[in-house]
């Protein structure tokens, strides 16, 4: 299966992070371990919501759609 999951920073700041992977439960250990660069100062990360695709190119279209002006508007009305 591939995954398309959106995570938000426990930390205190309204951080959000949208991402993809085939290894769902590995990836959010991977963020909240300090391995992600882009998402090591905001940990920790609570995962929030996720999507499971069959077909990966459908996943990347769907995590390149949800990183998009009206993808962002689509999660914070849907997926919270």
């Amino acid at each position: 299966m591939h995954y398309v999951y959106l995570m938000e920073s426990t930390a205190g700041a309204e951080k959000r992070y949208i991402g993809y992977t085939d290894d769902l439960r590995q990836r959010i250990k991977d963020h909240n371990s300090g391995k992600n660069v882009s998402t090591a100062p905001h940990r920790p990360w609570q995962l929030k919501t996720y999507l499971a695709f069959s077909n990966k190119a459908q996943a990347l279209a769907f995590e390149r759609y949800l990183k998009s002006g009206s993808g962002h508007a689509f999660a914070n009305k849907r997926l919270r």
